[in-house]
């Protein structure tokens, strides 16, 4: 067992999000599945109650814990990519699997967890020493919700 993991409370769907985690993202994988011994509020006796899971290196536990916690904005996974094909990619899995598009980069995959695929050129941009093309980049992202490299880049050139 890790020292540290992320606790991810789920309504009965953690083994089906490992499962779409472990797919779609690098480096992730479902490495164990525990069942309920007795009956528990959101589960009988058997259910899965808890999935070991690791989505891109980051070790997580998912809880089968019931409806009374759902996932809010105030956690997200944010995901680097290296380019359109990649961005496009994972955005298109977390919102073609039943997945909501959102602002500025942000989706929520079907179960409610909101992550961040963010583009290392926007996050260089909204860097950048030069104040205007930063601002720049920073407007041009406001106006998205996939975010288009070519848009950023584009932006920065003024």
């Amino acid at each position: 067992m890790n020292k540290n993991r992320i606790c991810l409370w789920y309504d009965g769907a953690a083994l089906d999000a490992a499962q779409f985690y472990a797919a779609t993202f690098p480096d992730s994988t479902v490495d164990a599945v525990h069942h309920a011994p007795v009956d528990y509020p959101a589960g009988k006796e058997g259910d899965v109650l808890t999935v070991e899971f690791t989505v891109m290196g980051i070790p997580c536990l998912g809880l089968n814990g019931g409806a009374l916690f759902p996932h809010s904005e105030a956690f997200s996974f944010q995901v680097a990519t290296d380019d359109q094909a990649e961005t496009d990619r994972l955005w298109n899995a977390i919102i073609d699997n039943g997945g909501q598009a959102s602002a500025c980069g942000w989706c929520k995959d079907k179960w409610g967890l909101s992550w961040q695929i963010t583009p290392r050129v926007l996050s260089n941009a909204i860097a950048n020493p030069d104040r205007a093309a930063a601002k720049r980049a920073f407007e041009a992202m406001m106006q998205m919700s996939k975010i288009d490299i070519a848009t950023i880049e584009a932006a920065v050139k003024g």
